[in-house]
């Protein structure tokens, strides 16, 4: 069996916590990173638009995608010691939640966090990038919450009813003038 565990800072415990829970030992396990591919074209904007050209050597784009790069691969490094078993680690880099689908495209099973409004239970639970992967993903997909799950409570009332004509008294058609 193999798993895809996506590792995304602030909620990837969980995610590493569900696959020791949840995929039997033995199984394939890959801890996916992805970069979004425009953090660094965006410092390279701010640079080459705001804060002057033709010094080249002060361009931030290739420092934010290196720091980018070492902190993708210790939060690897910190979910693989969490997994505490044999696993694969991949980083990609790309639009997010598009690499996360082709990532899972051999996978048996998927494994994301919410990643929208968590305080409360219901599909803005998920972002973007979440709902994406869910809606796409190629194998079923384990959701889980990063935190305790709100309450029920937390769904929200129902709109109420308009009234509905009794269905023994039909509504009468207009008068022909």
């Amino acid at each position: 069996m193999t798993v895809v565990v996506w590792i995304v800072e602030g909620t990837w415990p969980a995610c590493v916590d569900a696959a020791r829970a949840h995929t039997p030992e033995g199984s394939e396990v890959v801890l996916l990173h992805v970069a979004d591919e425009q953090l660094p074209a965006i410092a390279h904007g701010a640079f080459a638009g705001l804060l002057g050209r033709g010094h080249p050597e002060h361009d931030p784009g290739p420092r934010v995608e290196q720091l980018a790069a070492e902190a993708a691969s210790e939060m690897l490094q910190q979910a693989a010691d969490r997994l505490g078993r044999p696993c694969t680690r991949v980083e990609r880099t790309g639009r997010v939640e598009r690499e996360v689908v082709a990532a899972a495209e051999d996978a048996e099973l998927l494994i994301v966090a919410r990643d929208g409004n968590r305080s409360r239970l219901g599909p803005k639970s998920l972002g973007h990038h979440g709902r994406f992967v869910v809606d796409h993903a190629p194998c079923p997909v384990l959701l889980v919450w990063p935190e305790d799950a709100p309450g029920l409570s937390s769904i929200p009332a129902p709109p109420p009813h308009p009234p509905h004509p009794h269905p023994a008294h039909p509504p009468h058609p207009p008068a022909a003038n």
